[in-house]
């Protein structure tokens, strides 16, 4: 990948060799799942590390977030982890984004941006973006807890805002970011063995990055990392 950017133009992650998958790592129980349980581990202070990607040692090692930070530009953003309370189960609200889009575009994201100066807090920034990009009702949120920061390539310290959501009958979408709105069973991208390790090369340079493909979506990057993160998370 070039230096001044997180793929190569023409970039396709879907045929990106696949390095390992994640199967032995350990299971996470069924009944840790559950909204209850989820509430409960957020409440918790249980130690642990959040997962370290290729992305985010990039940044920090080009100085990208500093870089944008000195030149008076934002760099704190926000996603809605949107954990759907769903009758036959929790599963997780993600946004396809359409193609033009200077950031990311065409990639699989949760809804979020960057922190914008009404905002009170990272929380504020998630609800207001979830709002504006897929018509999310903040009366059907309860944030639970935060993730770890990520950092990414496009220059953004990204907080993982955490929540169950009531769903809704529609999402009056936002047709200029967002492509589709869709949901993946939770129980699935927490199971280690849909999380593939992706290696990218071009003879000089090596890059790492999760992928959890799902019957016609492919999940990589930054959402990938960030789901990774939860599943650290909750494995405890």
């Amino acid at each position: 990948m070039s230096s001044a950017s997180a793929s190569p133009s023409r970039f396709d992650p879907k045929i990106v060799p696949i390095e390992r998958c994640c199967d032995a790592d350990p299971r996470i129980a069924e009944n840790a799942l559950l909204a209850d349980a989820l509430r409960k581990r957020f409440l918790q202070t249980l130690e642990w590390s959040p997962e370290i990607t290729d992305e985010n040692r990039y940044a920090l090692a080009a100085d990208i977030i500093s870089t944008r930070s000195a030149k008076g530009m934002t760099t704190d953003a926000a996603v809605l982890v949107p954990v759907l309370k769903k009758p036959e189960g929790l599963s997780i609200l993600l946004t396809q984004r359409t193609d033009h889009l200077h950031d990311h575009a065409g990639q699989i994201s949760f809804p979020g941006g960057r922190m914008d100066a009404g905002d009170i807090d990272l929380r504020a920034t998630a609800l207001r973006e979830s709002q504006e990009e897929i018509g999310l009702e903040s009366g059907r949120v309860e944030i639970i807890g935060t993730l770890p920061e990520y950092l990414t390539v496009s220059g953004y310290r990204v907080t993982p805002v955490v929540a169950l959501v009531d769903p809704q009958p529609h999402y009056p979408v936002d047709a200029f970011e967002v492509a589709d709105v869709f949901d993946v069973p939770l129980p699935f991208l927490m199971d280690p063995a849909n999380h593939q390790v992706r290696v990218w090369s071009n003879g000089e340079e090596r890059r790492r990055f999760y992928a959890m493909p799902y019957q016609d979506r492919f999940i990589w990057g930054a959402t990938a990392g960030m789901l990774r993160n939860l599943y650290h998370f909750l494995k405890l």
